[in-house]
């Protein structure tokens, strides 16, 4: 297995494109790096501390209901729809990229996976383009943060 220090930095948008164009199983994971997680390889439920059977990643392999959409504006959206995880995670947490053989889903619906490779890391500058990206597009979007709450009122 290569060591996180080794791992590559993916420094654009489109190469991380061209990396998912070309490979497939491939997931984000927004955390501290593989260091930090390959020694259980496993998650927790944030809301509850139920321990998850592998780790919570996103998938980044294109869906066939995209078609012929661009791949960059696939993988600008994987990394934008999480991109609040830098913050509400703490310090130190930041994207890298990594295969892995899928074994359930997590309570959000997210792959959970084990038998990690870790690929790359993720630079800062990508997830910048990856919002100029979902700016420039028609409708709005917003990352999938819960931070602000639903908003509903209680029933009485």
């Amino acid at each position: 297995m290569t060591l996180p220090s080794e791992l590559p930095l993916i420094t654009s948008l489109d190469e991380l494109a061209r990396m998912v164009e070309s490979g497939r199983r491939l997931y984000v994971r927004w955390s501290r790096g593989p260091r930090t997680d390959l020694g259980e390889t496993a998650s927790t439920d944030d809301l509850t501390g139920v321990p998850l059977p592998g780790l919570s990643v996103n998938a980044l392999d294109v869906e066939p209901w995209w078609s012929s959409r661009p791949v960059r504006l696939w993988v600008a959206r994987r990394l934008y729809d999480y991109c609040h995880l830098r913050r509400s995670k703490g310090p130190g947490v930041r994207p890298w990229v990594l295969r892995g053989r899928e074994v359930g889903r997590g309570p959000d619906n997210e792959p959970l996976v084990r038998e990690v490779e870790p690929i790359a890391w993720v630079d800062a500058r990508v997830i910048f383009e990856a919002e100029k990206e979902v700016a420039r597009q028609r409708g709005n979007w917003g990352p999938l943060d819960r931070t602000a709450g639903s908003g509903a009122e209680p029933s009485r």
